[in-house]
Protein backbone atom coordinates (compact mmCIF):
# COMPACT_ATOMS: atom_id res chain seq x y z
CA UNK A 1 0.00 0.00 0.00
CA UNK A 2 1.08 3.48 -0.70
CA UNK A 3 1.13 6.19 1.40
CA UNK A 4 -1.47 9.08 1.15
CA UNK A 5 0.67 11.30 2.80
CA UNK A 6 -1.57 11.18 6.03
CA UNK A 7 0.01 8.81 8.25
CA UNK A 8 -3.43 8.81 10.56
CA UNK A 9 -5.65 8.04 7.07
CA UNK A 10 -2.59 5.63 6.39
CA UNK A 11 -3.11 3.73 9.50
CA UNK A 12 -7.06 3.72 8.66
CA UNK A 13 -6.08 2.23 5.80
CA UNK A 14 -3.71 -0.13 7.42
CA UNK A 15 -6.43 -0.96 10.00
CA UNK A 16 -9.32 -2.20 7.34
CA UNK A 17 -6.74 -4.22 4.43
CA UNK A 18 -5.89 -5.97 8.12
CA UNK A 19 -9.10 -6.93 8.64
CA UNK A 20 -10.05 -7.48 4.69
CA UNK A 21 -6.73 -9.94 4.59
CA UNK A 22 -8.12 -11.73 7.71
CA UNK A 23 -11.29 -12.32 6.52
CA UNK A 24 -10.36 -13.43 3.06
CA UNK A 25 -7.34 -15.73 4.45
CA UNK A 26 -9.01 -16.81 8.21
CA UNK A 27 -6.41 -19.98 8.26
CA UNK A 28 -3.35 -18.22 7.30
CA UNK A 29 -4.04 -15.12 9.33
CA UNK A 30 -4.87 -17.85 12.33
CA UNK A 31 -1.38 -18.94 11.61
CA UNK A 32 0.35 -15.38 11.67
CA UNK A 33 -1.68 -13.90 14.47
CA UNK A 34 -2.86 -17.05 16.77
CA UNK A 35 -0.27 -19.08 17.67
CA UNK A 36 1.10 -17.61 20.95
CA UNK A 37 4.06 -18.85 22.48
CA UNK A 38 5.76 -16.55 24.34
CA UNK A 39 8.83 -14.80 23.47
CA UNK A 40 7.92 -15.51 19.60
CA UNK A 41 6.19 -13.58 17.06
CA UNK A 42 6.01 -15.58 13.69
CA UNK A 43 8.30 -14.15 10.95
CA UNK A 44 4.78 -13.56 8.75
CA UNK A 45 4.53 -10.77 11.25
CA UNK A 46 7.47 -8.66 10.85
CA UNK A 47 6.64 -6.58 7.77
CA UNK A 48 3.66 -5.57 8.63
CA UNK A 49 4.61 -4.47 12.24
CA UNK A 50 7.24 -2.67 10.70
CA UNK A 51 5.18 -0.71 8.21
CA UNK A 52 3.18 -0.02 11.40
CA UNK A 53 5.79 1.19 13.47
CA UNK A 54 7.92 3.49 10.32
CA UNK A 55 3.36 5.28 10.40
CA UNK A 56 3.29 5.62 13.75
CA UNK A 57 6.77 7.17 13.85
CA UNK A 58 6.20 9.40 10.70
CA UNK A 59 2.71 10.73 12.99
CA UNK A 60 5.06 11.40 15.50
CA UNK A 61 7.50 13.20 13.23
CA UNK A 62 4.13 15.84 12.62
CA UNK A 63 3.50 15.93 16.33
CA UNK A 64 0.35 14.36 16.11
CA UNK A 65 0.60 11.42 18.50
CA UNK A 66 -0.28 11.77 22.15
CA UNK A 67 1.60 8.63 23.26
CA UNK A 68 5.28 7.80 21.82
CA UNK A 69 4.71 6.17 18.51
CA UNK A 70 6.45 2.39 19.20
CA UNK A 71 3.00 2.64 21.70
CA UNK A 72 0.89 3.95 19.31
CA UNK A 73 1.84 0.83 16.67
CA UNK A 74 0.91 -1.49 19.37
CA UNK A 75 -2.12 0.02 20.76
CA UNK A 76 -3.47 0.33 16.83
CA UNK A 77 -2.06 -3.69 16.08
CA UNK A 78 -3.50 -5.40 19.00
CA UNK A 79 -6.69 -3.67 18.38
CA UNK A 80 -7.18 -4.53 15.24
CA UNK A 81 -6.01 -8.41 15.62
CA UNK A 82 -9.32 -8.71 18.33
CA UNK A 83 -11.47 -7.07 16.13
CA UNK A 84 -10.15 -9.20 13.22
CA UNK A 85 -10.46 -12.07 15.12
CA UNK A 86 -13.59 -11.66 16.10
CA UNK A 87 -14.98 -11.29 12.72
CA UNK A 88 -13.29 -14.38 11.85
CA UNK A 89 -14.79 -16.79 15.02
CA UNK A 90 -17.82 -15.47 14.15
CA UNK A 91 -17.75 -16.06 10.65
CA UNK A 92 -19.47 -12.74 9.51
CA UNK A 93 -18.02 -9.47 8.70
CA UNK A 94 -18.84 -6.36 11.02
CA UNK A 95 -17.78 -3.63 9.42
CA UNK A 96 -19.60 -1.17 11.69
CA UNK A 97 -17.69 -2.86 14.85
CA UNK A 98 -14.51 -2.42 12.83
CA UNK A 99 -15.06 0.81 12.28
CA UNK A 100 -15.66 1.92 15.52
CA UNK A 101 -12.72 0.00 17.10
CA UNK A 102 -10.73 1.50 14.72
CA UNK A 103 -11.47 5.41 15.22
CA UNK A 104 -11.60 4.64 19.22
CA UNK A 105 -7.95 3.56 18.24
CA UNK A 106 -6.98 6.09 16.88
CA UNK A 107 -8.79 8.48 19.19
CA UNK A 108 -6.68 6.86 22.01
CA UNK A 109 -2.97 7.44 20.08
CA UNK A 110 -3.49 10.60 18.36
CA UNK A 111 -3.34 14.16 19.65
CA UNK A 112 -6.55 17.04 19.99
CA UNK A 113 -5.73 18.42 16.65
CA UNK A 114 -5.13 15.31 15.23
CA UNK A 115 -8.47 14.07 16.22
CA UNK A 116 -10.38 17.23 14.86
CA UNK A 117 -8.86 16.52 11.37
CA UNK A 118 -10.01 12.71 11.55
CA UNK A 119 -13.91 13.75 12.44
CA UNK A 120 -13.23 16.31 10.06
CA UNK A 121 -12.28 13.89 7.06
CA UNK A 122 -14.62 11.58 8.66
CA UNK A 123 -17.43 14.10 7.93
CA UNK A 124 -16.35 14.63 4.59
CA UNK A 125 -16.53 10.72 3.58
CA UNK A 126 -19.77 10.82 5.25
CA UNK A 127 -21.05 13.91 2.83
CA UNK A 128 -19.49 12.58 -0.24
CA UNK A 129 -20.84 8.89 0.43
CA UNK A 130 -24.28 10.45 0.80
CA UNK A 131 -24.85 13.23 -1.77
CA UNK A 132 -28.66 12.86 -1.56
CA UNK A 133 -29.19 14.12 1.71
CA UNK A 134 -27.66 17.52 1.50
CA UNK A 135 -28.14 17.86 -2.72
CA UNK A 136 -24.98 18.01 -4.81
CA UNK A 137 -23.90 21.46 -4.52
CA UNK A 138 -24.05 21.53 -0.86
CA UNK A 139 -22.49 18.62 -0.43
CA UNK A 140 -19.31 19.88 -2.49
CA UNK A 141 -19.63 23.03 -0.84
CA UNK A 142 -19.31 21.19 2.64
CA UNK A 143 -16.54 18.99 1.19
CA UNK A 144 -14.94 21.92 0.44
CA UNK A 145 -14.88 23.92 3.57
CA UNK A 146 -14.30 21.14 5.60
CA UNK A 147 -11.12 20.60 3.56
CA UNK A 148 -10.05 23.87 4.54
CA UNK A 149 -10.58 23.15 8.15
CA UNK A 150 -8.32 19.84 7.44
CA UNK A 151 -5.78 21.59 6.14
CA UNK A 152 -5.53 24.67 8.73
CA UNK A 153 -5.90 21.96 11.22
CA UNK A 154 -2.83 19.92 9.99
Amino acid sequence: MESSGDPIQDIRAGWDAHVAFGLANPGFYTLMYGKVRPGHSPNAQSRPSRILRGITARAAEQDRLAVPSDQAAAHILVTNIGVTFRQIILATPDPVLSNAVREGAIAAITSRRARTSNQLTAAMELAEAHPDVLGKTETELLIKWLGRLVDDSA
